[in-house]
């Protein structure tokens, strides 16, 4: 794999649908100190971005499987060190955490997994570390919006052991994720899937078939302009 050409804060370039969640997805990483921008123009991806640079390109839910399946192949032909990132939900705050958990590798010396059964995380760690443990879930699925919340569930620092840390009752049993830092490294995990009718909402890319879902706002963001 080719390294990228220059050092400095990460290139991202988020690929969605919903207007509201790719745009504050990138105002996210911005604010943690990413270069990131943000697209709901699949066809103009190649000519409108410097896709031999980008460090991380993430595709939200809707957008359909050939167009994503293009711009991987495409994207990887000039780029050999792009990470590509699937995105969990239309949450803006995951998406990103999604992304900080891709770019950074410290922290790998600690366990952390999700328990599904008993709906718990499960640490083990090296050497005391500030943990922060959020929950987020959709409220709404309605396009081209969907709605989200989230819970902070703990922000603690904690000693070298290991532990067990159980999501609320309040984290419903579809829809939801949680993201767990341990230190500087992210891990993002699904608790519940999303549910099948907002899985068939996935625009399936063919001309021939009329769109399931309403049109939006054209978004294009070019932060390095």
């Amino acid at each position: 794999m080719d390294e990228p050409t220059t050092s400095g804060p990460k290139q991202v370039l988020v690929i969605g649908r919903s207007p509201s969640v790719i745009l504050d997805a990138a105002d996210i990483l911005r604010s943690k100190g990413f270069h990131a921008d943000a697209t709901n123009q699949f066809d103009e991806v190649l000519t409108e971005y410097d896709t031999m640079n980008i460090d991380v390109v993430v595709f939200g839910g809707m957008v359909p499987p050939n167009a994503k399946q293009y711009l991987r192949e495409e994207i990887s032909k000039v780029n050999g060190h792009v990470t590509f990132v699937q995105g969990l939900a239309g949450i803006a705050g995951l998406i990103a955490a999604q992304v900080e958990g891709v770019t950074s590798t410290a922290g790998d010396d600690n366990r952390v997994a999700y328990d599904t059964t008993k709906r718990t995380v499960q640490l083990t760690l090296q050497e005391p570390a500030q943990v922060v443990v959020e929950a987020w879930w959709a409220t709404s699925f309605t396009p081209p919006e969907p709605t989200s919340t989230s819970m902070r569930v703990i922000d603690s620092h904690f000693d070298s052991g290991e532990y067990s840390i159980p999501l609320p009752a309040e984290v419903p049993p579809v829809a939801s994720f949680v993201t767990v830092s341990v230190g500087p490294a992210v891990r993002a995990f699904t608790v519940g899937a999303m549910p099948e009718a907002v899985m068939r909402m996935v625009p399936t890319g063919d001309p021939t078939q009329p769109p399931a879902l309403p049109p939006v706002r054209a978004v294009a963001t070019h932060s390095n302009d």
